[in-house]
């Protein structure tokens, strides 16, 4: 893409409680580095969050509405990238995606929504291909801590073996409104229940989810259970796409509970949370709970972390891949997605020649990798 666009990235939902913690983050970075605007319903906001932030007047201002098809082309059309905070996507992201499609624009967002990938893959993978578009969904705590840790482990193991991988995931965080909404969201659809879909291997390589059991895990001295979150599927993904992930490949995702009894614990609430969102008076109940807009506080997110170990097998060999971090859904959310874009945008001509609905790990692999490390964020291998 030539530098006619007016800016190289486009924060699109900037007004949302995500949303403007990755503008605050992309303020921080040197002035003049990249050109960049925000973007929402009301620009009458946006000018009150650029001046909350001392942007000044050379960051644009775009007005863009998920249900005006229009008004998303415009905005696409005028950058190298857009990065979206905007959920829950399933309701607001397809018509963003069709018109960066259109508009020939790299794409990035933070969903966690198997059911919004799915629909993706299904109707804009060939087209996206076709236009040379890059459309990278989970580029925050969902996935990349995750998918981008298995492409670094894996590359300390043979990649003409049988790969077996274990992520092991312990956090203490809260959440946001919108998180909390669209997650009452998926969990209250039934077509988002299916793992999101993958392409064919290819070379006859086989690449597989492991087992998924609650079982004690001497890797971690802990008890495990399966998570059954969107970055297993995210991970398949990228295995079946790159052959450095081994000629076999399986991948279990386990979440770092601690006790049994407090495994229980959370079983029973997660099953009484999925029957209460099932039926609509309940769950309108829920969503009132935790208003879209609101979040944890600067304290809370302060003290909050991430800590994500991944042992990998091949043969005799085993190796052990550490990701860490602080607070995972928001402030890490918000630099990892914009190390995202800016990779997107400024470091276009080192990227892999790669199109389509594609992961983190295949649309920017080490690039995005040494952005996250120089930003903060710990990957890194341990002594077995």
């Amino acid at each position: 893409m030539t530098d006619t666009r007016a800016y190289d990235i486009v924060l699109y939902g900037a007004t949302g409680f995500t949303g403007r913690l990755v503008a605050e983050y992309l303020a921080q970075k040197p002035k003049g580095s990249f050109r960049w605007a925000l973007a929402g319903r009301s620009v009458d906001k946006l000018r009150q969050i650029r001046a909350e932030l001392n942007l000044g007047d050379e960051i644009g201002l775009i007005h863009a509405d998920s249900s005006d098809a229009s008004s998303l082309l415009n905005m696409a059309a005028q950058t190298r990238v857009v990065l979206t905070t905007v959920g829950p996507y399933i309701r607001h992201g397809e018509a963003l995606v069709k018109a960066c499609i259109d508009a020939v624009s790299d794409y990035a967002d933070i969903t966690g929504e198997p059911e919004f990938v799915n629909l993706l893959l299904d109707r804009y993978d060939a087209a996206a291909r076709d236009r040379g578009v890059r459309i990278v969904n989970c580029c925050g705590f969902d996935s990349i801590p995750h998918d981008l840790g298995v492409y670094m482990t894996v590359q300390h193991l043979p990649d003409d073996a049988a790969v077996s991988l274990e992520g092991f995931v312990s956090s203490d965080a809260s959440f946001s409104g919108g998180t909390f909404h669209s997650a009452i969201e998926m969990i209250s659809r039934k077509s988002a229940r299916p793992q999101a879909k993958t392409p064919t291997v290819n070379g006859g390589r086989a690449v597989r989810s492991g087992p998924r059991k609650i079982h004690y895990a001497p890797a971690v001295k802990r008890w495990v259970a399966p998570f059954p979150t969107i970055d297993p599927q995210v991970i398949l993904r990228s295995a079946r796409a790159l052959p450095v992930y081994g000629r076999e490949f399986v991948y279990s995702h386990y979440l770092n509970v601690g006790s049994l009894p407090l495994m229980v614990g959370m079983g029973i609430g997660l099953g009484a949370l999925v029957a209460l969102a099932q039926v609509k008076p309940t769950r309108n109940l829920l969503l009132k709970l935790l208003p879209q807009g609101s979040g944890p506080s600067p304290e809370r997110r302060a003290r909050s972390f991430f800590d994500v170990k991944i042992v990998g097998r091949a043969g005799d060999s085993e190796v052990i891949g550490h990701v860490r971090g602080g607070d995972p859904g928001y402030t890490e959310t918000a630099k990892m997605v914009s190390e995202s874009a800016l990779c997107l945008a400024l470091d276009g001509d080192q990227l892999p020649a790669v199109a389509g609905v594609v992961t983190t790990a295949v649309a920017m692999g080490d690039l995005l990798l040494e952005r996250l490390r120089s930003a903060g964020l710990t990957f890194e291998m341990l002594k077995t």
